[in-house]
């Protein structure tokens, strides 16, 4: 379930043209030539983007070779036969009573057979042991099914070709220690090899480790009432096929005693999560550096929230961390009845491929989003991406959403507090206003919104990149809204809205920018600016019908001509001011403002961009011929539609 997501900067140019007429341009000197770097908001970006990559996860670190290698030596191994409420084993490290086959000492035991009971681990807390599964079948209807209860580390090792199976009560306690999976150690735990393993958790958790639990490796299935897989300091995983259904969260690590601990790693292997509570849950941090991802939380976008047992809404999101979250690679689906990336901290996409379907924002941060680099794709959401400050230097961003598609610090409607119609999921805490930020530097971004398209409640910063913005039909929302400080000096801008409330950037902008209020025009009518020579400068093709068109992009020199066409019909513009057309709309802001949001969700199309770009300095191309592509096609995602044009 993935797909490649391709932007086309060169497509076919639709000709058409329909009337409309310029509003405040000309009649004021040129703004003084500030410079990027003296707006202060460009060089913050530069501190968030790196304040949201701080403390990363060491790779080195998460790992140990005995943890990658998987294998044992069998020719020097204990062999351990299970047979029903007992076991035979000549060796003294192994001993049997009631139906528990415990081991004292150090080494390698073979287990295999069935029993009806538990296998425990109490040996010295410098031992290291290792329960390699061949062909095990272990049932406890009391307990836990492996319970290590004193032990340096333990590895769980699945012996290659076999099948072994697990289940437990899984919540039961026991030396004072609450024994709530049906794999569970108070030491660190190891799950390695090549076999295959079932766990079923009736009740409690699959697997459960109250220091660090490591997935090397195998083949993985479990069931669990409760959390998926638990470790108390951290989850790291390198490796391995991972089949998790559960309760709770799919995979959860929470360590509230000791700081810098309960994070969670993944740097490999094949993750499918079904879980009742959030797909992965940090107390700490959350870092992704490869693997595949596929999560559904809460039942997906069309689920129902749930209470637990003192009346409080279940989190339900895809992947959560409460003090910083990193995707630097992988490939990562999540349908989430909530947000589908949550952080506390900051968060920061670098690289990967994320396809994010969310009940509520695409991605969140109570601090800094930053994206920096791969492809992100938020194809439902109420809000694609919302955080205090949001900073776009790189990668490839598709958004559709129900009300703004870049968000900072909340907006007018309170959606910074609560999901439309009173709350589409729970509450959430309000941000302030003006010290928040939307700054964009690079990559290609593309916005489908029924509400604000880029919405800053403080500053907007654009000096690079490419923006495209299918904005809002209805007039109580505009393609662009900021509540500070509007400022372009560079990259280019298509956007197009509603008329009632559109704005251009303000005074100190160093790029040429040109707003127009257009006769109405129809969905997948393109835009088009183009020099006096016929040379087309930028171009798009909404999504939505539009009354208004803001367009900035290089090479726009004040008082030469320029034509903008829209559908059907053209006119000429004299680049009387840098900063041509202003907004009708307007209170709060020092560059201009606007009240409210309304609006229904915009749909994809089932077709991928093929109307926009950037200044190419191309001949005029009315109905020419298909532009070439730039990266190349796309790979369907089976079972749902692809996104359409932007």
């Amino acid at each position: 379930m993935k797909r490649k997501i391709w932007f086309r900067l060169y497509a076919l140019l639709l000709g058409g043209l329909t009337a409309f007429s310029l509003t405040g341009c000309g009649g004021k000197e040129e703004p003084a030539n500030v410079s990027a770097a003296e707006w202060g908001s460009v060089d913050a970006s530069s501190d968030q983007a790196a304040a949201a990559l701080e403390n990363p996860l060491d790779p080195e670190e998460m790992f140990t070779e005995r943890d990658l290698e998987g294998e044992y030596d069998a020719s020097s191994a204990v062999l351990v036969t299970l047979e029903g409420s007992t076991a035979s084993c000549s060796d003294p490290s192994v001993t049997v009573s009631d139906g528990v086959v415990t081991v004292t000492a150090a080494g390698v035991y073979i287990l295999s057979g069935k029993l009806e009971g538990m296998v425990a681990v109490e040996a010295a807390d410098t031992d290291k042991v290792c329960l390699a599964l061949d062909g095990a079948e272990i049932s406890n209807k009391t307990g836990a099914a492996i319970y290590a209860k004193e032990a340096d580390k333990l590895f769980v090792t699945l012996a290659k070709g076999s099948q072994n199976s697990l289940s437990g009560a899984g919540d039961t306690a026991a030396d004072g220690t609450n024994i709530d999976g049906v794999i569970f150690s108070r030491c660190d735990l190891t799950v390695n090899g090549t076999g295959s393993l079932q766990i079923e958790a009736a009740e409690g958790h699959g697997i459960a480790a109250k220091d660090d639990l490591v997935i090397a490796g195998g083949t993985l299935a479990v069931n669990a009432a409760g959390h998926g897989l638990e470790g108390k300091d951290s989850v790291r995983i390198a490796d391995g096929q991972l089949d998790i259904t559960s309760g709770k969260d799919g995979i959860h690590s929470e360590n509230s005693d000791e700081t810098g601990k309960g994070f969670v790693y993944i740097r490999g292997g094949l993750l499918s999560l079904v879980c009742g509570g959030d797909g992965i849950s940090a107390g700490d941090r959350l870092q992704i550096d490869g693997g595949d991802l596929s999560i559904l939380a809460g039942g997906g976008n069309g689920g129902s929230a749930v209470t637990d047992d003192d009346g409080g809404i279940v989190s339900a999101k895809g992947l959560k961390a409460d003090e910083g979250m990193c995707i630097n690679g992988g490939s990562i689906l999540v349908d989430a009845l909530d947000d589908a990336l949550h952080s506390g901290g900051d968060l920061a996409v670098t690289g990967g491929s994320l396809e994010l379907v969310s009940g509520d924002d695409g991605i969140h941060s109570d601090k800094t989003v930053t994206v920096a680099g791969g492809s992100v794709a938020v194809t439902d959401s109420y809000e694609g991406i919302e955080g205090t400050d949001v900073v776009i230097s790189g990668g490839e961003i598709r958004i559709t959403a129900s009300d703004d598609g870049l968000n900072a610090a909340g907006g007018n409607d309170g959606s910074g507090l609560q999901g439309p119609g009173g709350g589409r999921y729970g509450q959430k805490e309000a941000f302030g206003a003006e010290e928040c930020s939307i700054t964009i530097s690079g990559g290609v971004l593309v916005v489908n919104a029924a509400g604000d398209g880029i919405d800053s409640n403080g500053a907007l910063t654009v000096t690079g990149g490419e923006t495209y913005v299918s904005g809002p039909e209805n007039g109580a929302n505009g393609a662009i809204d900021y509540n500070g400080q509007g400022r372009i000096a560079g990259g280019v801008l298509v956007a197009v809205g509603s008329a009632q409330m559109a704005m251009n950037f303000g005074d100190g902008s160093t790029q040429g920018s040109i707003l127009a209020n257009v006769s109405e025009c129809a969905a997948r009518d393109t835009v088009q600016l183009l020099d006096a020579e016929g040379k087309v400068l930028a171009y798009f093709t909404p999504e939505r019908s539009f009354s208004s068109v803001l367009v900035s992009c290089p090479g726009l020199v004040q008082g030469q001509t320029y034509t903008l066409s829209a559908g059907g019909k053209e006119t000429q513009i004299v680049l009387d001011e840098l900063i041509c057309g202003t907004g009708t709309g307007g209170f709060g802001g020092r560059d201009g403002g606007r009240p409210g949001r309304f609006g229904d969700p915009g749909d994809w199309d089932g077709e991928m961009p093929e109307g926009f770009g950037g200044p190419g300095g191309r001949e005029r191309q009315d109905g020419g011929p298909d532009r070439e592509p730039r990266g190349g096609g796309q790979e369907e995602i089976p079972g749902s539609a692809p996104p359409g044009n932007m």
